[in-house]
């Protein structure tokens, strides 16, 4: 794992067993989120950063028994708790690196990813690699269970239009990384950013 994930592994591990009791309201917003991600029977999709893997269901049902499911997070300790939580029933668990994925081009019909975009040490770089995996055309949903000036009033910040997730802010960083945004919803319940890839 690179050096600079370090950060991010030493807050999620000692967070992950009681991830899910933490936020218990949050899997209706999440199968929401994956429903308006536009997925088919058949489709592959990766929940890149997915934690303990609480849209793995949902991705599962929305692409069906025929699907690919791949959830991939760079913290062991989240992986470990989506198995005691039995998600690997809705897809293969990788432990892996958002920005060097073990995926070939273009391999994918969409990524779904909670939480994630704040995490990446070089989110333009990262962005970038979740384009790689994504056919032309394929989609990615950047979510979080709540809204921006909700995450900032948690974690005791002001709003910001410095914030990755504002959109004067998001819309360059995802075109300079292949992708081209489509809907944008930043609201009290939800944050939720629809690109299509672009090429």
């Amino acid at each position: 794992m690179a050096d600079d994930h370090t950060h991010v592994q030493d807050f999620f591990a000692p967070r992950a067993a009681d991830w899910d009791s933490r936020f218990p309201d949050d899997g209706p917003a999440f199968a929401v989120a994956v429903g308006e991600l536009g997925l088919s029977p058949g489709d592959a999709v990766l929940d890149a950063g997915c934690g303990t893997g609480r849209a793995l269901p949902a991705l599962r049902g929305a692409v069906g028994p025929g699907g690919t499911v791949v959830g991939a997070d760079v913290t062991h300790a989240m992986l470990a708790a989506a198995l005691r939580a039995g998600r690997e029933s809705s897809g293969t668990l990788v432990l892996a690196d958002a920005s060097r994925l073990p995926l070939r081009a273009g391999v994918l019909d969409a990524v779904f990813a909670a939480g994630l975009i704040s995490h990446l040490p070089h989110p333009e770089q990262g962005l970038g690699e979740l384009a790689r995996v994504v056919r032309p055309g394929g989609r990615l949903a950047l979510f979080h269970p709540i809204g921006r000036a909700a995450l900032a009033a948690r974690h005791g910040r002001t709003l910001s239009d410095d914030d990755l997730r504002a959109e004067p802010r998001l819309t360059p960083l995802l075109a300079g990384a292949g992708w081209r945004l489509e809907s944008y919803a930043d609201e009290d319940s939800r944050f939720l950013a629809l690109a299509v890839r672009t090429g």
